[in-house]
């Protein structure tokens, strides 16, 4: 790992996950939170607001164990194809736990990839690359 990132907070609303995506060029907070009867992950990027199913958490955690090696993570925003193999192509596929996308506001339903990583890196879950391009995860 080139840098070790900056994360803090518990999780809540008022005291959320300060996180920095994996090639540290980028700052967002994440919180968990219950909309319309759903657990979900809030993630705040500057003024854009994305919604992940929180089951992505253990669901994620359980996909890199299992694989037992690093996964590219893959980044892509909705509307681009994810590279097969990646974090972000599981995080839409029919064939994960939940049967398709982990994110929850259409448009905005990618970058599990981008944004995902680090919350398991800072809740002790997963290692995370921190270089300029092609980081990868794998289970601790």
């Amino acid at each position: 790992m080139t840098d070790t990132p900056i994360s803090s907070g518990s999780g809540t609303a008022g005291d959320p996950w300060r996180l920095q995506t994996p090639p540290l060029s980028s700052d967002y907070t994440m919180h968990r939170d219950v909309r319309d009867g759903t657990d979900v992950i809030v993630c705040t990027v500057g003024k854009t607001v994305l919604l992940y199913d929180a089951r992505v958490i253990e669901d994620l955690s359980a996909m890199v164990r299992e694989r037992g090696d690093w996964v590219e993570l893959g980044s892509a925003d909705e509307q681009k194809p994810a590279k097969e193999g990646t974090v972000e192509a599981w995080g839409r596929s029919a064939d994960n736990p939940i049967g398709g996308w982990y994110g929850l506001k259409k448009g905005l339903r990618g970058r599990v990839g981008m944004y995902l990583p680090p919350l398991l890196e800072h809740l002790g879950l997963a290692e995370v690359e921190h270089n300029p391009r092609n980081n990868r995860m794998r289970a601790i």
